[in-house]
């Protein structure tokens, strides 16, 4: 099977490696499953399965034109873990995967979830408002719409130098994996890539974080520029009973890259406790 159709008729690129306990990954934006492949064939040497798939509307999956708030995305991957047989998972999310991974334990009361992974998430909320000061101002996120709109093509390297950590002195990744980054990340529709933005900014899931029962890893760079730390993982990680909080010092948000070999270990060492 490389396609799960949801229940509302959309086709979604799945990645199935291995066999034995699963383990069911959401990736980021803007990106696809493709960003799990190293983590994917370590859990798979491991002698456990490694299931990721395409967002709706991103990488090899459709691209209707509806479906981009995290009720629906949540349900993608409650029909994700029911046709592949995924029981007694563990779900791991990255940056906007990590909505749908709390979306899904509180819409859907974690059914089939064995523990939790949260890696450089957005969670619990990123807008600023009243009762949330610490979070980002919408003009901030009209503008990177905005831009986004106007010649995505042009807005996606100096995202990824951020996204990666790439600076002047530091270059924890190769200009190849820069360039496929940017690739991927005009596979998505604008529709998708626009309205997956819009969930991710301004979807609040702090009532979601106390639906986190099961053992709970939750891993972020201190030098995330695309979700600080501050406004994110520290609050999530006080806000999850006796989750085990990772911060990687100096690490950026797309620390699967720059810190590979450090995050392969750390998500296999807490897979198999």
């Amino acid at each position: 099977m490389n396609h799960v159709t949801t229940r509302d008729g959309v086709k979604l690129y799945v990645k199935d490696w291995g066999q034995g306990r699963p383990v069911v990954m959401t990736h980021g934006w803007p990106l696809s499953a493709d960003s799990f492949d190293d983590l994917s064939m370590a859990i798979a040497d491991a002698g456990m399965r490694a299931i990721s798939y395409d967002r709706r509307g991103f990488g090899r999956s459709d691209q209707p034109w509806t479906g981009y708030d995290y009720d629906t995305l949540s349900d993608d991957l409650a029909d994700v873990l029911e046709q592949t047989g995924a029981h007694d998972a563990t779900l791991l999310g990255f940056s906007m995967g990590g909505g749908e991974v709390a979306r899904y334990m509180s819409r859907h009361a974690g059914n089939q979830v064995k523990q939790a992974v949260l890696v450089s998430s957005t969670l619990p909320f990123r807008l600023k408002t009243g009762d949330n000061p610490d979070g980002v101002e919408q003009a901030k996120f009209d503008e990177t719409a905005a831009a986004i709109a106007q010649d995505r093509a042009a807005f996606w390297p100096p995202f990824f130098k951020n996204f990666f950590g790439v600076g002047m002195v530091s270059h924890p990744v190769s200009d190849e994996v820069m360039a496929w980054a940017c690739s991927v990340s005009m596979q998505a529709s604008l529709k998708a890539t626009l309205a997956c933005a819009k969930a991710f900014s301004s979807t609040d899931f702090r009532g979601d974080l106390a639906s986190f029962t099961v053992p709970t890893l939750i891993i972020h760079g201190s030098d995330d520029k695309i979700v600080p730390i501050e406004s994110s993982s520290r609050l999530t990680a006080r806000a999850i009973l006796h989750a085990r909080f990772i911060e990687y010092e100096g690490a950026p948000h797309g620390l699967f890259a720059s810190h590979k070999e450090r995050f392969i270990a750390d998500v296999l060492e807490f897979l198999r406790g």
